[in-house]
Order: structure tokens, then C-alpha cells, then sequence
């Protein structure tokens, strides 16, 4: 059995010495009650949830998975699912990001990302219901009609709906211009949905009344690729006037997947065979609607991965304060036990803060974007939300793929402190490192995350957002250039915000010249990218100190990963700096 206890005192920290999230939340239009006592408060109520009711059912749901039941077509979750989600919608949580308009709390989307990370923590599977739930209200709300709004929206944000994104077909994959799934006119203004959809999140389950299924398909005049695709609102049940549920429509699970991890969600195969559907938004314009979910889900995959690397954290930590094995290289340090815990050896330290460098970096880069949503949002003059939105943009792919990469890292150094105990089901940590292969996979490999990262961000969009972050990278190192408390952060810091712009440029140059280039190089540019992003991120959690009333005890170790996080992970950008730069005629052609 695996221990979580809600991590407060950093989020906190980040919040609010870090980002100063309440001076910005404040100031923003419908933010004046968005205060630290609101936020706190919120917090605390997030992770006695997550404590009490999602924790205990993470290894259980595991060990159980999902049932599929293939007279009915429909699925089973693990005991304990129903109950939890039960408990969600009952505290609000399902309304909690969403305008009041709709039922919502309203509160911001910073707060969503903070609350998300302890229900993830608690049950990875379980979160993955809300989550997709999250995606397809945004969706509706940029791009709904009021009609639609009323009639779907409203009851997802009550909890007794959820929703799904319905985008990949066995033939497509990645690529969205390939999919099949046709959608034609009937005569009374709706869609008849044909296809078949796979790796549907919460395609079918017993958690709510009906599910919403936001689906990709081509209409009979769509031009071919990606152009010709459209958006459809499929419900399980469909939906009378008065809003009551009516007969079921003419889509199923055909079956669920047989997975790896995250056994408590139903990852689904999803066929409609002339189901009802409604279109959503502009005929042929559904992958830039569809998107409008995707970039949020990508910042959540995100969230996904601090989550799985601050359990797997804690209870590594723990296992090493009280295993007892072996003695210190320089002599016992518990003479009075039979041997000393894992703590004195520097190899399981070294492990221990290779987590906690990634844990809470990630929490700080995460909340970072996330605060960014909120300003792109909600700011009262137009160039402020664009400069924020361009952040957002820039930041997304590194959110995504490098810290998701980074939590098989951490996992991995979990379970190997553990030894021989890890790989036992019994103890809980392998579980996170399988829960953890997903992360880097969802809503796009890490390899899309560098294409999008390198090919649209830099590239096609002239490198919007990474002049602003470099900008303010270098005017944080010019503020703290003699704050003895940065001594040894500032100086490499602003070396590699240089090295990073001059790398960008001569990697600009060279894919002009050979397209190729981009693809050789697009995966090491977006590690060293994220490399620098969390230095910076680091170098702000210790300048944040001198003003903040944590513990001294919280300060040294804030001060001592630091530290160690430039000494021990910054350097990684020498490696793949030399990847970049040896260019694509390293990858020779395989036969």
C-alpha cells in the first residue's frame, strides 16, 4: 500500500511566493475574489478528497481494472469508482474551471491545474473520467451554439453527464487527415455518424447518466486531409427536448483495451454505425475546434506526469528513511541498529533529488502555464492577453513533453530504490512506473510535442513566444546578477539562455537549407529547451525565499535541489546540444 499526503506547503509556494498568482488573479476581469484565503481553502478541501477517497482506490482499481460486458456493450469500473465520482460532482468539482453561466464555480484555471495534480495523485485511472470531461466543455463553450450549450454543457459541469474526444481510427493514428468516420445530413438538420474510433478515454463507463462523445468525421463534400474534417456532438442516450434522456443512440463500445497501466480507465473502441450527431462549429473547421480541447489536454497530460512523480516521490522517500540495509562508506551512522537506512548512501540521495529537481520544477513550469491561460483569458487590454497566449503556445510542448518524459525518470529512480521490493505489485511502485508509459503518448508522442515545439513554434510562428520567455529570462538574470543568494545560478543560467538562442538561430538556418533537419534534430531541442525552462524555474524558486514564510527547513532543501539541479541535470544540455548539431547525416537511411 502506497502513502499520499497532498503536497500544499509547495504548491503554496509556487502559487503564491513563486508566481505571485494572487496579485495576478486579482487584477484580472472577474478575479477580484479570487484571494489566497479562497485558493487555500479550495486546496486544503481538494486534498482530504483525494486523501480519503481517491487514494485508497488506486491500487485497488488497478488490480481490478475495467470490466467489459460484451452482451450489453457496456462497462464496469473498479469498486469504489462510482462512489468517488459520486463524491466529485456532489463538492463541485466537476463545475470547478467552468462559467457560472453554465453552473460553474468560475474560478481559474491555475486553480484547476493545482486541485487536478492532487486528484491525480490520488487515482491516475479515476482522474481520467473529469478530465476528458474538462476538454469537451471548453470545446462547447468556444464553439457551441447557445442550444447546445443548454442542452450538453450544463449537465457535464453538474456531473451527471461526461464527455469524451473521439479522434483516432485504427488506419489514422497521429494523422487526422486520414480518418474515414463519415457523417451524413439528415432531414431534420442533424448527422448520421459511421465509423469506428480507437483509444477512447471514457468511451463507455457506469459513472454518469449519459456520455457526450465529441467525434471527428468527414462530411460528404469535405476535401481530402486534414482541411475536410468536421465536429459532431454524438450522445450515448439521446436527449428529448425537455432535456430527459431518451432512447439510446447507435453507438457502442465494441470493446476495451488491454493495457499496461491506468487499468481503472476504460480506454475504449468506439463504433457508430449511423448514430444521431450534431454539428459543433463550422463544417470542415473540426481540427481547429478539436484542438481548442487538445492544447488543454496536452497541458493536463502534463499535470498527469508531476502527479505520478510526486507519489512516487513520497513513498520513495519514505521506504528510504526507514529501510534498513547496509552501512555508510564512511562508517556506521545508526551504531545502535543493525544497519543503517538507505539515506546515508549517495547514490539513493543522488536518486532522491534527481525526483525532487523534476517534481518541483515541473509543479512550478505547470503552474507557470497554467496562470498564463488565465491572464490569455481573462487580462483587461488585448496586448497583454496576446503576450500570454504566445507564452502559452511556446510553453505547451515543453510542458507536455519534457516533464512527461522526465516522470519515467522519476518513477524509474523510485522504483529502483525499492530494489527487488519495487518490482513486487504488493508495495504499489510499479504500478506508477506503468501508469507512467501512457503520459508520453497521449494527445501526441514526444516526438509530435518536438515537431510542434520546434516546426510551428519557432519556426512558423517566427518564435513568438520564445522571445518573450528568453526576454524574461534575461531580465530576471540582469535583476539577480549580485544577489548573493543566486551565486552559482545566474552566471550558467544566462549562458545557456544564450547558447539557446544562438542554437535556435543556427538550427533555423539549417532547416531552411534541408527540411530534414528538423526531424533530426526536433526531440534534443525540445529536451534542451525544457532543461533551460526548469533552471530558470529553479533559479525563481530560490530568489522567491527571501520573501516567503515557509520553514527554514523547506528553504535549505529548496536552496540544496537547486543546487543540485544545476550541478547534476543542467549539463544534460551539453549532450544534447552535440545531438543537434550532428545533424540528419547522422541518421542514415535503414533498409
Amino acid at each position: 500500500m502506497t502513502i499520499y499526503k497532498a503536497p500544499l506547503d509547495d504548491q503554496r509556494f509556487a502559487l503564491y511566493d513563486v508566481l505571485g498568482a494572487e496579485a495576478v488573479l486579482t487584477q484580472l476581469q472577474g478575479g477580484e475574489g479570487h484571494t489566497r484565503d479562497l485558493l487555500d481553502a479550495v486546496l486544503e478541501e481538494a486534498g482530504r478528497l483525494s486523501e480519503a477517497v481517491l487514494a485508497p482506490t488506486n491500487a485497488s482499481g488497478d488490480a481490478e481494472g475495467c470490466h467489459y460486458d460484451k452482451a450489453t456493450q457496456t462497462v464496469t469500473t473498479p469498486k469504489g469508482f462510482k462512489e468517488a465520482f459520486k463524491a466529485f460532482a456532489e463538492g463541485g468539482w466537476t463545475g470547478l474551471t467552468q462559467p457560472e453561466r453554465f453552473g460553474g464555480q468560475a474560478l481559474p484555471n491555475v486553480m484547476g491545474t493545482a486541485t487536478t495534480e492532487i486528484f491525480q495523485s490520488g487515482n491516475l485511472a479515476w482522474s481520467l473520467y473529469p478530465l476528458l470531461s474538462e476538454g469537451a466543455c471548453h470545446a462547447m463553450e468556444l464553439h457551441g451554439t447557445e442550444a447546445q450549450q443548454e442542452t450538453y454543457l450544463k449537465p457535464i459541469v453538474e456531473g451527471r453527464w461526461t464527455g469524451t474526444m473521439c479522434l483516432t481510427e485504427p488506419q489514422a493514428g497521429s494523422d487526422l487527415g486520414l480518418l474515414k468516420t463519415r457523417a451524413e445530413p439528415a432531414a431534420d438538420g442533424s448527422y448520421r455518424i459511421t465509423g469506428t474510433k480507437i483509444f477512447i478515454s471514457a468511451g463507455e463507463h457506469d459513472l454518469a447518466e449519459n456520455i457526450i462523445h465529441l467525434v471527428l468525421a468527414r462530411l460528404p463534400d469535405a476535401p481530402a486531409g486534414s482541411r475536410g474534417i468536421s465536429m459532431f456532438i454524438v450522445p450515448k442516450f439521446k436527449v428529448k427536448a425537455d432535456g430527459s434522456l431518451g432512447e439510446r443512440n447507435r453507438v457502442a463500445a465494441g470493446a476495451i483495451e488491454h493495457k499496461m497501466g491506468i487499468k481503472g480507465s476504460a480506454t475504449c473502441v468506439m463504433n457508430f454505425d449511423d448514430a444521431e450527431g450534431y454539428l459543433i462549429g463550422q463544417p470542415h473547421k473540426g481540427l481547429a475546434a478539436m484542438f481548442t480541447m487538445m492544447n488543454a489536454a496536452r497541458l493536463g497530460v502534463g499535470v498527469q506526469g508531476l502527479a505520478l512523480s510526486e507519489r512516487a516521490l513520497q513513498n520513495s522517500l519514505n521506504y528510504a528513511r526507514e529501510r534498513l540495509q547496509g552501512r555508510s562508506l564512511s562508517g556506521p551512522k545508526f551504531p545502535e541498529k543493525p544497519a543503517d537506512n538507505l539515506l546515508v548512501q549517495p547514490d539513493v540521495r543522488r536518486m532522491l533529488l534527481t525526483q525532487r529537481a523534476i517534481v518541483e520544477a515541473s509543479r512550478t513550469l505547470l503552474l507557470y502555464t497554467a496562470l498564463q491561460t488565465d491572464v490569455e483569458a481573462r487580462a483587461t487590454d488585448e496586448a497583454t492577453r496576446k503576450q500570454a497566449g504566445d507564452l502559452v503556445a511556446f510553453l505547451i510542448p515543453i510542458a507536455k513533453g519534457v516533464v512527461t518524459e522526465l516522470t519515467q525518470e522519476s518513477t524509474k529512480e523510485a522504483l529502483q530504490i525499492y530494489g527487488g521490493h519495487g518490482y513486487i505489485g504488493e508495495n504499489g511502485i510499479e504500478q506508477f512506473v506503468r501508469d507512467a508509459r501512457i503520459i508520453t503518448l497521449y494527445e501526441g508522442t514526444t516526438g509530435i510535442q518536438a515537431a510542434d515545439l520546434l516546426g510551428r513554434k519557432i519556426l512558423q510562428l517566427q518564435g513568438a513566444g520564445f522571445k518573450l520567455f528568453l526576454k524574461e529570462i534575461q531580465a530576471f538574470c540582469q535583476q539577480h546578477a549580485t544577489d548573493a543568494a543566486l551565486a552559482g545560478l545566474i552566471a550558467p543560467l544566462a549562458t545557456h539562455a544564450k547558447e539557446w538562442a544562438d542554437l535556435t538561430l543556427a538550427l533555423a538556418q539549417r532547416v531552411q537549407a534541408n527540411p530534414e533537419e528538423l526531424g533530426a534534430a526536433a526531440v534534443d531541442y525540445l529536451y534542451y529547451s525544457g532543461y533551460v525552462t526548469l533552471a530558470y524555474l529553479w533559479a525563481r524558486n530560490v530568489a522567491a525565499l527571501a520573501g516567503s514564510s515557509q520553514q527554514e527547513s523547506f528553504k535549505q532543501a529548496k536552496r540544496d535541489t537547486a543546487a543540485f539541479y544545476f550541478a547534476r541535470i543542467l549539463p544534460r544540455c551539453l549532450t544534447h546540444k552535440a545531438a543537434i548539431e550532428a545533424g540528419v547525416e547522422t541518421l542514415p537511411a535503414i533498409a
